[in-house]
């Protein structure tokens, strides 16, 4: 199968600036319906589970931590990039972690904060970007999870988070592939004939295949050490962990040795 060229793939890095106006607008509308499970976000609830535990449990191989320790993640500090309005800041934080999550959405740090307030959770919401952030703040842990598919620049962006890590640090990054199968899954399954999520809230050519991601986060000195596809299954109503990436997908990188 050939598959279609990404336009973003070879193009020039831009003025310091990945983030595109009319994403934070589309994501900016939903801030009220972050935290219901039943909303817009409906599908987002069911999947973060399953992305907190392969973060969890990549996090306590690199760092050999004792997966079923209530606290495994105390001491590292995570930077949660894209981080809306905090659905996996707060789990990480339960688990010990010192997050930080950034969003260039004010109302959605807004709903974050609110939220984490409820919870008396402290988590350092930020409304900022992570090219805007000093890049001598380090971090254990970066993550992007379904926020390159979302920016102008990949290669800038990814750039910026592998400045951030830490030296032996880990970046986890989850996005969707582009090919007619993700196609025709998540954008005319997803948001025209099920209905999942807002008409628009994703666009196919801005969808990146894990070659592409792989030689991007090469770039920037991070090889890809953990790959796995996420599938749904309609029986089941469930995400899975599968070695189908044709969608859905999530890798760990690490700085090349």
């Amino acid at each position: 199968m050939v598959l279609q060229p990404n336009p973003r793939a070879n193009s020039p890095s831009g003025a310091g600036s990945t983030v595109d106006p009319a994403e934070i607008a589309k994501f900016s509308r939903l801030s009220e319906e972050w935290w219901d499970p039943r909303g817009k976000m409906a599908p987002l609830h069911k999947i973060n589970p399953l992305r907190l535990t392969y973060i969890r449990d990549a996090a306590c191989r690199k760092f050999q931590r004792n997966v079923k320790s209530l606290n495994c993640l105390s001491g590292l500090r995570i930077l949660d990039i894209g981080c809306g309005a905090g659905l996996l800041c707060e789990p990480l934080t339960r688990l010990g972690a010192q997050v930080i999550g950034v969003d260039p959405s004010a109302s959605n740090i807004a709903a974050a904060k609110l939220h984490a307030d409820k919870g008396h959770l402290s988590i350092d919401y930020r409304c900022t970007t992570v090219e805007e952030m000093d890049v001598r703040e380090r971090f254990d842990i970066v993550l992007a999870m379904e926020v390159v598919e979302h920016v102008s620049d990949i290669g800038l962006f990814l750039g910026r988070c592998a400045a951030m890590l830490k030296p032996g640090g880990l970046m986890v990054v989850s996005t969707l592939n582009r090919n007619w199968k993700s196609f025709a899954l998540a954008i005319v399954g997803a948001e025209y004939i099920l209905r999942w999520l807002p008409r628009g809230t994703h666009q196919w050519d801005k969808f990146v295949t894990p070659d592409e991601l792989a030689k991007h986060l090469l770039d920037n000195r991070l090889v890809i050490t953990e790959e796995t596809g996420v599938v749904y299954s309609p029986f089941a109503d469930r995400w899975s962990l599968s070695s189908d990436m044709d969608v859905n997908y999530m890798v760990v990188a690490e700085e090349m040795v």
